[in-house]
């Protein structure tokens, strides 16, 4: 594979489905599907409502990574547009709880640390098929309030997910900039490596594919800087066997 083949983009993009926060919002996403479907009323406008935010929670993420490699601060506003949509979500199922006269589960209460438990479990394992695998024992429940409980603890996790990693993306444009930046930044590099580059190859004096036979003795001339004079700094070139031989031309 050739240097531009490996160096395509600037910087990275996609991986999305690696990223925890994605994962986790996929289960979120799924769970609220199946919860829509099983105890919301197919004609409430909250049905619907609710696919769309848990929808929207988890398809932010993947555009946001997909367009890193060209904006930052798209990616910056998928992302926050993302951890948006699952708060409307949190305040869905807390109000389905709430109407339907059922109990949310505290923060700490056995129930959701079980949950969150899960969640801990799992923070390492990228290569899962199915994320939502874990979760069955609450999500697969009969009692509404079970599964909204659980579909909570899981929105709070993603949303933790997501302020980390706003906070990590703040950081990387703050400390690196973005893409137009490293762009415009990556063009000087190149423009300065390549003038180096061409200073080398004419001040080179054993490159004698290039430099033209002396007049004088016929043998090879290097590229020469004029010291003194009005002409000083203006580069010549001038015979290699200097000063046995003075032979000179204009470069």
């Amino acid at each position: 594979m050739s240097d531009q083949a490996e160096h395509r983009h600037l910087r990275p993009r996609g991986g999305y489905r690696q990223l925890h926060s994605f994962q986790v919002t996929t289960v979120i996403y799924d769970a609220t599907v199946s919860f829509c479907e099983r105890f919301v009323d197919s004609r409430s406008r909250t049905r619907d409502q609710m696919v769309q935010a848990a929808r929207s929670g988890r398809q932010n993420i993947a555009e946001g990574s997909r367009a890193s490699a060209t904006s930052s601060q798209t990616e910056l506003r998928l992302v926050n547009v993302a951890r948006a949509s699952l708060d409307e979500l949190l305040l869905d199922f807390e109000d389905y709880l709430r109407q339907n006269g059922h109990t949310q589960w505290a923060k700490d209460s056995p129930e959701a640390m079980s949950v969150r438990l899960v969640g801990k479990d799992q923070s390492d394992q990228t290569d899962r098929s199915d994320p939502t695998d874990p979760y069955r024992p609450w999500l697969a429940q009969d009692n509404p309030a079970v599964v909204a409980n659980a579909v909570i603890c899981l929105i709070h996790q993603a949303n933790y997910l997501l302020d980390r990693q706003i906070q990590a993306l703040e950081r990387q444009f703050v400390q690196q900039g973005g893409y137009s930046e490293q762009l415009a930044v990556a063009r000087l590099r190149e423009r300065e490596q390549r003038t180096r580059s061409d200073r080398t190859d004419r001040a080179d004096p054993s490159d004698q594919t290039s430099a033209p036979a002396c007049p004088t003795c016929g043998g090879i001339m290097a590229v020469r800087t004029t010291r003194k004079g009005p002409r000083a700094g203006a580069q010549f070139w001038g015979c290699a066997k200097y000063p046995a031989c003075k032979g000179t031309k204009p470069l």
